[in-house]
């Protein structure tokens, strides 16, 4: 709250905009979080966050209380203790007292929504990444919350992205210098806003987020049902319309492993020239070949969602010979980050669904010489918008407009975001990566088993 106020400040600032003329504030959040609070909306603890899995042992406690099948049916999702049901249970668990004095437990941008409104709001988008949400019916499911025991007054109610939840509070006008016209609009969570601020609002279109974490998603009439639950569906910022995604782990934070661990030379000269060390390092990367001498890296730093739901996957580097240098590892990350994600790319055309191209966003979207691996070993079009880091809030600015009438719908994302930059493959890079990429799954399974002894230790 204490950022959202400072920066809302400094933003009113800089920019010379009058308070009066601010329409509507509107959101983009991380998601399937749980964050508990009391009946004035305090924190009761620290935000469980997606990339939390201390739950495991309560998703295994669900299994036997309602079939996988069934929830993945009804949320679009496996079960996992990457999602807030899961965080939810373990706060029963093991912060009884927590539990017993939480009023809701709250998505990250609704916790402001609350201090903003009063409201106890989220959205349809957020929502659908709870493990609790019926997607079709958009309402929270009594089925899975009987069978967990979980009262649904302890959630907030959902409304669609584009709904006005209302107007600022008192309380919030005077700490944010703003107006008691504005209006708010409940927005979405991250992944929506980016498909929207990506530009990706009808059937046929995707995009890649690469960040910390990293994910392909698309735009769909229906939800998508793979029947090995290697991805999932989320809801879209717009009512009817899906998204059917697969979500990596550690994807750029395979490369930020990559330069803490490997390249400190890199970021010192970085520091001294004022450049990005990535920059350097992709520079590296690029002197050697493609495939790099049939080096391998599994990017299974924290485990893996999709596409193999494996949190004791580790990982690794395999091929090592006396002739790979850090030209060589640095190359290999990124590849195999690229392979990860074809993996599931592969899940959504294998079932004949309709892909133009790729549209890259996030931190990541920034260096070329990654975009082009990712074309390539895609076998597909990349290509790359004019804002990157900025297409979450350019979704939930558009989410915003069409909730208060500014713009008619969200089919407008498809003329606002401008297209900078068209990557396509190489032939002689596909190539490789054809030859390599049955190897980098094959490496996979064949190392599950010690992953599992090595999890153990």
């Amino acid at each position: 709250w204490k950022a959202v106020v400072a920066s809302t400040r400094e933003l009113l600032t800089k920019s010379g905009v009058d308070k009066e003329d601010i329409a509507v504030i509107a959101f983009s959040g991380q998601m399937m979080g749980a964050l508990p609070v009391d009946e004035k909306g305090n924190p009761l603890y620290r935000i469980l966050i997606w990339a939390d899995r201390r739950s495991v042992r309560e998703v295994e406690w669900v299994k036997e209380r309602i079939d996988e099948e069934k929830i993945y049916t009804i949320t679009g999702h496996r079960l996992s203790a990457n999602y807030s049901l899961a965080k939810i249970l373990w706060f029963r668990n093991h912060q009884k007292e927590i539990y017993r004095k939480t009023h809701k437990f709250l998505l990250a941008k609704d916790f402001v929504l609350l201090r903003l409104t009063g409201k106890w709001v989220t959205d349809f988008s957020d929502a659908s990444g709870t493990n609790l949400f019926d997607l079709v019916r958009e309402t929270w499911s009594e089925e899975i919350l009987s069978a967990v025991d979980l009262p649904p007054e302890k959630l907030p109610t959902p409304y669609p992205s584009t709904e006005v939840v209302g107007e600022l509070n008192r309380s919030a006008q005077e700490e944010l210098g703003l107006s008691g016209k504005t209006l708010v609009v409940v927005g979405g969570g991250d992944g929506a806003c980016a498909a929207c601020g990506a530009g990706v609002v009808r059937e046929g279109q995707a995009y890649h987020y690469l960040g910390s974490s990293s994910w392909i998603a698309l735009a769909s009439f229906r939800p998508f049902y793979d029947e090995d639950k290697r991805t999932f569906t989320f809801h879209h910022l717009d009512r009817g319309l899906f998204m059917p995604t697969g979500t990596m782990q550690s994807a750029g934070g395979s490369y930020q492993w990559c330069r803490d661990a490997l390249c400190g030379r890199e970021k010192e000269l970085a520091d001294e020239l004022e450049i990005s060390s990535y920059a350097l390092m992709d520079m590296e990367a690029a002197r050697v070949e493609a495939g790099c001498e049939n080096l391998l890296f599994l990017p299974y730093l924290m485990g893996e969602r999709a596409p193999w739901w494996n949190p004791r996957a580790r990982g690794a580097f395999v091929g090592l010979t006396p002739r790979h240098r850090k030209p060589h590892l640095i190359r290999a990350v990124l590849e195999g980050v690229a392979f990860n994600l074809r993996v599931i790319l592969d899940v959504f055309r294998e079932r004949g669904i309709p892909i133009e191209n790729i549209r890259l966003i996030g931190g990541g979207a920034r260096g070329d010489f990654w975009a082009q691996i990712l074309a390539s070993v895609f076998g597909m079009e990349v290509l790359r918008p004019l804002y990157v880091e900025e297409a979450t809030s350019l979704g939930a600015a558009i989410c915003g407009g069409v909730g208060v009438g500014l713009y008619p719908n969200l089919q407008v994302a498809e003329e606002m975001v401008q297209i900078k930059d068209r990557f396509v493959p190489s032939p002689e890079e596909m190539e490789v990566y054809e030859r390599l990429y049955p190897v980098f799954k094959e490496t996979y399974l064949a190392l599950e088993g010690v992953f599992e002894k090595l999890s153990g230790a």
